[in-house]
C-alpha cells in the first residue's frame, strides 16, 4: 500500500540516522507496529529508534515542530513553541501540527517557551554567534503575522534565540509553497560563511531574485565588522 511504501522510505532514513543518533518519530499509535517492522527490515538500530504517539497533519516537522534552544552555561535544552498556520493558511487543517511542539516538550520532559507569533523552522538560519538570517518574503508576509512590524518580529527573534543581529534577504525561489524559506536558498556553514544558490540563466524567473539576494549577502557584515 501507499502507506507501507512511505513507511519503508522513512525506515531507510531512520536506519541511517539510528547508526549515529537517536531517531525520534512522531506518529499515531496505530501506525507504530508497522513503522517498527519497517525499521527492522531496514536494519535500524532498535534502541536508537523512539516512537511517540503524536498525530500530525503534515510530515514536515522541520517547520511545525519545536525549535530547540540550549542554555549557554547550564547546557539545558528547551523547546521554543511557535504558532503554525501551514505556511500562511495554505493547507488546512493544521491543528495537530500546531500541537506538536507542546507534545514533544511534555514527552521529553523539557521546558517549553511560547514564542507568541507564527514562525516555521525553515524560515530562520542561525550561525551560533549572534546572527540570524531570514527572508522578507516569509516573516514580513501578511499571511503570517500581519499585526507585527518588522521591528517587533526582530525583537521576538532576539528575545527567544539570544541573537543580537537579524540579517534579511528578499524573496525565495518561485513556486515555493513556503513563500520563500531561507533554508531553501541560503545556509550558514560556519559562523562567518554562507552557501547560497544562484541562477545562471538570465531568462529564468529566479535569476533576478537570487542576484538581488546575492547582492544583499555581499553587503552583510558580522557585528564586529
Amino acid at each position: 500500500s501507499k502507506r507501507d511504501s512511505i513507511h519503508a522510505k522513512f525506515a531507510e532514513i531512520a536506519a541511517a540516522i539510528s547508526r549515529h543518533e537517536i531517531m525520534r518519530i512522531n506518529a499515531p499509535v496505530e501506525n507504530h507496529a508497522s513503522i517498527i517492522a519497517a525499521c527492522a527490515r531496514a536494519k535500524a538500530v532498535p534502541e536508537r529508534v523512539e516512537l511517540f504517539d503524536h498525530p500530525h497533519n503534515d510530515v514536515w516537522c522541520r517547520d511545525h515542530g519545536p525549535i530547540f534552544v540550549k542554555h549557554h552555561t547550564s547546557g539545558e535544552v528547551a523547546v521554543t513553541d511557535w504558532e503554525f498556520n501551514a505556511w500562511g493558511g495554505k493547507f488546512p487543517p493544521w491543528d495537530l501540527d500546531n500541537a506538536i511542539p507542546s507534545r514533544i516538550a511534555t514527552s521529553l520532559g523539557m521546558r517549553r517557551f511560547n514564542g507568541g507569533m507564527i514562525l516555521e523552522g525553515g524560515a530562520i538560519e542561525v550561525n551560533g554567534r549572534g546572527q540570524l538570517l531570514t527572508t522578507e518574503a516569509v516573516l514580513l508576509n501578511p499571511n503570517r503575522n500581519p499585526h507585527l512590524s518588522q521591528e517587533q518580529i526582530e525583537q521576538y527573534l532576539c528575545d527567544y534565540y539570544g541573537v543580537s543581529h537579524i540579517l534579511w534577504v528578499g524573496d525565495g525561489i518561485l513556486g515555493d509553497d513556503t513563500d520563500g524559506h531561507i533554508d531553501d536558498i541560503t545556509r550558514f556553514v560556519n559562523a562567518d560563511t554562507v552557501v547560497t544558490v544562484v541562477e545562471e540563466n538570465k531568462a529564468d524567473g529566479n535569476y533576478e531574485i537570487l542576484q538581488e539576494n546575492l547582492h544583499l549577502l555581499q553587503q552583510m557584515r558580522l557585528e564586529d565588522g
